[in-house]
């Protein structure tokens, strides 16, 4: 695969994109990517518990040159990071989730379409098409009180190609950004609609307002969802052991280990720090990936190790959509591999199924493992 083409003095890492995006984008939107819920320490604690673990590399493995390819719920994929769910895509770029679909499917990786998303679940299929033969798209959903209009948004999943359902747990309510209350931001500006949303349910086509988040989900939402679709179900927003065994239990396809990168409830657990409580209480049984804070490939190589088939990431890919579009994306996830690729390397690691438990110790930041 070829890196996109950007010009001379363009970002070099994940971290130079978000201070470009700063540049280019509304305050308000930029405040509603970047920010999380009251005092964001999740948010901020998302990224600094990847600083606290250090690699220990093994050497003289003859491992040669490191092969990325892997497989997510039996998804060809050519690394070990998917797209998240973001939503409103459309606010940072005209070209929206149509560019994003586009760099993911070029780039040969799983893009995890959000139910909140700015561009039409059936237009954002196609425009995968566009750049791939069989691009892989997976769709985001919030279960809703009215399995009717639940059961349609699958339906119209289903019936555009999408290859597994990722049903979004963590939100029996709405998280209290502090940002958009103070910018009054609470939906989508005019001439922006949430495209998956029309003439589903009563009240302005397409708002956001449409949308009931609601604390009578429960797991019979799961149950009921499958016995209502053919496709694999993934349980996203996953922190306690406890409810990692209980959807193991229940037979899901995969567990995404996340909190929303830190914009529903604050102060929980960063997922770097959960994600081996829950290895542990799953014990192999369903494949678990993992979001909030993965800015490097060493963190992917870190979650890899203490035991996630493969990361998400979420804001990366805003900040390149808004810089640069199509283009932007595409840099975004090059520089994710070209890191990835050479943390296994200098690890002495094959692939990532080469990436053994003992390659990552805990220690404290101030140690000397910070950035």
């Amino acid at each position: 695969m070829t890196a996109p083409s950007l010009p001379h003095g363009a970002p070099v890492n994940v971290r130079e994109f978000e201070q470009a995006a700063r540049m280019v984008l509304d305050p308000v939107h930029d405040d509603y990517v970047r920010g999380g819920a009251q005092d964001e320490v999740t948010v901020r604690a998302n990224e600094s518990a990847f600083a606290g673990l250090c690699l220990v590399p093994r050497v003289l493995r003859g491992a040669g040159e490191p092969v990325l390819r892997t497989a997510v719920l039996g998804h060809e994929a050519s690394m070990p990071v998917v797209i998240a769910p973001t939503a409103f895509h459309r606010l940072v770029h005209p070209d929206a989730e149509r560019a994003t679909a586009r760099a993911a499917a070029a780039e040969g990786v799983i893009m995890i379409a959000a139910m909140l998303s700015t561009v039409a679940i059936e237009d954002v299929a196609a425009e995968a098409r566009k750049a791939a033969t069989d691009p892989c798209l997976w769709f985001q959903l919030y279960p809703q009180p009215d399995l009717g209009f639940t059961r349609a948004i699958v339906q119209r999943a289903e019936a555009a190609g999408c290859r597994a359902l990722v049903v979004t747990a963590d939100s029996p309510a709405l998280g209290r950004a502090e940002r958009n209350d103070r910018n009054d931001f609470h939906d989508l500006p005019p001439g922006l609609r949430c495209e998956n949303l029309r003439e589903l349910r009563g009240g302005e086509p397409g708002s956001v307002r449409q949308v009931v988040l609601s604390p009578e989900i429960s797991w019979r939402h799961v149950e009921w969802l499958r016995e209502t679709t053919d496709l694999p179900i993934l349980v996203k927003g996953v922190l306690h052991p406890a409810d990692a065994a209980l959807a193991a239990d229940l037979g899901v396809d995969g567990i995404m280990v996340s909190n929303h990168g830190g914009r529903q409830l604050d102060t929980t657990p960063p997922t770097i720090a959960q994600l081996p409580r829950i290895a542990e209480a799953v014990a192999g049984r369903v494949p678990l990936l993992l979001d909030g804070g993965v800015r490097r490939g060493t963190d992917v190589i870190k979650a890899l190790a203490l035991g996630a088939a493969a990361v998400g990431i979420g804001r990366p890919v805003m900040w390149g959509l808004a810089v640069a579009g199509e283009d932007g994306v595409s840099a975004v996830l090059s520089m994710l591999r070209r890191e990835l690729a050479n943390a296994l390397a200098l690890c002495g690691c094959a692939g990532p199924a080469d990436v053994p438990r003992d390659l990552v110790m805990d220690i404290s930041a101030k140690e000397g493992c910070a950035r």
